[in-house]
């Protein structure tokens, strides 16, 4: 483990992934040679408290940015604790997310509005799928591309891409989305204040593995 933490973006997923390095923890050298199990077990409990401190924080700072309700941003969001190779890491979908989801919609005469967005001659509606979506007709003059990021508009049907035909009309609608694209260049800046943190942590949990077994050696147990 002598790579540390980093992240890697692609077009629709970021993934952050952690990994203490011990060399990085001063004075606690000669502690992981003469403890490695304990070692073990404080680098698991950090780096899984790191990843839920993580989690937090970015789904925080996404729903502030982006103007979405943090509960749909978390949704986004999968921690997998870590595992034999003593990483962990936290996924976060970063497809389109529906408009709808970024609060409460509502209908009004001209349109939809939502967390503070507008979406000019649309309507809430469950058209396609479970519950209710924000849908424009493609061919209104309120129709516009960046509102509906992922809306393929140019030719073909059918749910896959990006729109649909309204009970089988011939007026195609597309679903209001918001992209995350802005959200992209954030993933180095949280990586490093993840690891930053995870130092400050595993610190703690070095210091209470450390604890027990002076205990365990003050008792006559070791």
């Amino acid at each position: 483990m002598s790579v540390g933490s980093y992240s890697k973006v692609s077009a629709t997923t970021g993934m952050i992934t952690l990994q203490a390095i011990p060399q990085q923890v001063a004075g606690f050298e000669e502690f992981a040679a003469l403890a490695p199990k304990a070692i073990a077990k404080a680098q698991r409990r950090a780096i899984n408290k790191t990843l839920r401190w993580l989690r937090t924080h970015v789904g925080r700072a996404v729903a502030l940015q982006e103007r979405i309700a943090v509960a749909s941003v978390r949704q986004r969001l999968r921690a997998y604790p870590v595992g034999s190779n003593g990483q962990g890491k936290l996924w976060f979908g970063l497809d389109p997310i529906s408009a709808s989801r970024a609060g409460r919609a509502r209908q009004t005469r001209t349109g939809v509005s939502v967390a503070g967005r507008r979406y000019q001659g649309a309507f809430f509606k469950n058209v396609y799928g479970g519950r209710p979506d924000i849908w424009i007709r493609t061919a209104s003059k309120h129709f516009k591309e960046s509102d509906y990021p992922g809306s393929d508009v140019s030719g073909g049907g059918g749910p896959s891409s990006g729109w649909i035909a309204e009970n089988g009309s011939r007026f195609p609608l597309a679903k209001a989305m918001i992209s995350l694209d802005d959200v992209k260049p954030h993933f180095e800046s949280w990586t490093a204040k993840a690891h930053q943190r995870l130092l400050v942590v595993m610190k703690q949990e070095l210091n209470y593995e450390l604890q027990k077994l002076l205990g365990r050696v003050g008792s006559g147990r070791g």
